[in-house]
């Protein structure tokens, strides 16, 4: 029996074979295992948790109750956040802080930051915030 398993396994190992990569194989392969930005963003469900713990006491409803022109909403975002409306602006002003806001950089984990960051954009970017 474990002769017929040894000779199962043999025959199917022979059949793949590997091929050396072209380079265009070679460069589809890479660009496939790039990851796209969207991969990389955060938990919307955990972010909404650090902004309630976190943010909500100046920024309920997506509002900014220090400075009202500077909301979270999208084309206040698009015109106020250094960057632009992207995720990596919303990590780098959450981590950073600028005027008024403080930084959190030392007090959240980057999880926390990219979560929160996620949610933030999720809000905007579906007008969902005050729903």
């Amino acid at each position: 029996m474990k002769y017929i398993i040894v000779a199962a396994l043999l025959s199917s190992a022979s059949a793949w074979t590997i091929k050396p990569l072209t380079k265009a194989a070679f460069a589809s392969t890479a660009a496939a295992l790039i990851i796209p930005t969207a991969a990389l963003a955060g938990d919307v469900g955990a972010g909404e948790q650090v902004f309630s713990a976190n943010c909500a006491a100046c920024h309920a409803g997506g509002q900014n109750v220090i400075m009202p022109e500077k909301t979270l909403q999208k084309d206040a975002l698009d015109q106020y956040l250094a960057g632009g409306r992207k995720e990596a602006s919303v990590i780098m002003q959450v981590t950073n802080g600028k005027n008024a806001m403080p930084a959190f950089g030392g007090r959240l984990s980057d999880e926390d930051i990219a979560n929160v960051a996620s949610y933030v954009l999720d809000q905007a970017d579906g007008d969902k915030w005050d729903e």
